[in-house]
């Protein structure tokens, strides 16, 4: 951002607050005044409170400057680096880390799920083994489709019933 439309919205800013400031002085000062003064008097009173306002925060902000840089960033030039030697690393090399007999002690992490016994409580929700065949789904689906609405809920109701008793049968 260059220097000129910086200046321009800070002026731009400082005049903003100014004027805000000058409105809630303009909207205090008319609620003071005309319970006191006639109505000619009193916004005459009102007016000059608010450029009065708007003056004196003007030239408040406007005097207000930033900070200069306490800790000036130098301009970094990558091509006034150069290279220490052996510490060089080309991006085409691959680096192998070094074999340490640490890794003897690594962390296996082993699928404990793979091994379920029979007395287990996990379910499987998706166990390939468990799922239907794409033809079954099918056969299910038409039936579905071709029973009744009477027949359904009776359907509906056993179909709970057996996947009831398959989920009990797969857990135990």
């Amino acid at each position: 951002m260059q220097a000129g439309s910086i200046a321009r919205i800070e002026k731009t800013v400082d005049l903003g607050a100014a004027g805000l400031f000058a409105l809630a002085c303009g909207y205090a000062s008319h609620i003071g005044f005309s319970a006191a003064a006639a109505m000619p008097i009193a916004g005459a009173e009102t007016v000059a409170a608010v450029v009065l306002a708007f003056v004196i925060a003007f030239r408040v902000l406007s005097h207000v400057q930033p900070e200069t840089r306490r800790l000036p960033v130098p301009i970094f030039d990558v091509r006034d680096v150069e290279p220490i030697g052996e510490a060089e690393l080309l991006l085409t090399e691959r680096v192998e880390p070094p074999a340490s007999p640490a890794d003897a002690d690594a962390l296996l992490l082993d699928d404990i799920l793979a091994e379920l016994g029979p007395d287990s409580r996990v379910v499987r929700l998706f166990d390939p083994a468990a799922m239907p065949t794409a033809g079954e789904l099918g056969s299910r689906i038409d039936q579905h489709l071709c029973n009744d609405v009477g027949a359904q809920t009776a359907d509906a109701a056993q179909a709970l019933h057996d996947a009831l008793a398959d989920l009990r049968r797969s857990i135990r």
